[in-house]
């Protein structure tokens, strides 16, 4: 079985520190479904996707246009068997300048070809980065997944 993290590599025009920002800009690239913040170190933040994914992320690394690293506190993914699979990965975000560009390495530790939910969500997290992330970087706008309406909270 393959154990390899997932990595995805992106290269982009802008410094260090305008890369760092957009990352830390989680609503702005992943979704704009996001409880708590988001940008220092030992903050937590909390996704969800409908009733298919739910993650809790607390930042333990953060070191200003260099690295970003959060930890999964919990999760719950509802279309795998072992729903808790990203509970205890680690999302990290390396930044590095070489030939005038702005190289990063985005890398799930813990998301490995060997987990139920690797083809889904490295599909996923390959859209978001090379996508979504390079766009928020290289524009000002990202395409994160849309605020969900509050509707079943207010349906009896």
């Amino acid at each position: 079985m393959n154990h390899q993290n997932l990595a995805i590599a992106i290269v982009v025009d802008k410094n260090p520190a305008e890369v760092f920002d957009a990352i830390n800009d989680v609503r702005g690239w992943w979704t704009e479904n996001v409880e708590g913040c988001t940008h220092n170190l030992n903050d937590e933040f909390e996704v969800r996707f409908g009733d298919v994914h739910y993650s809790k992320q607390r930042l333990i690394e953060v070191i200003p246009g260099s690295k970003i690293v959060w930890l999964v506190t919990d999760s719950n993914l509802s279309f795998i068997e072992d729903k808790t699979e990203w509970t205890n990965t680690r999302i990290s975000f390396e930044i590095a300048v070489e030939n005038n560009k702005t190289h990063v390495m985005f890398t799930h530790l813990g998301l490995t070809a060997a987990i139920e939910c690797y083809d889904a969500c490295s599909n996923a997290w390959n859209d978001y980065i090379k996508n979504s992330l390079r766009k928020l970087i290289n524009t000002g706008k990202g395409e994160p997944t849309l605020q969900e309406q509050k509707v079943k909270t207010t349906m009896k």
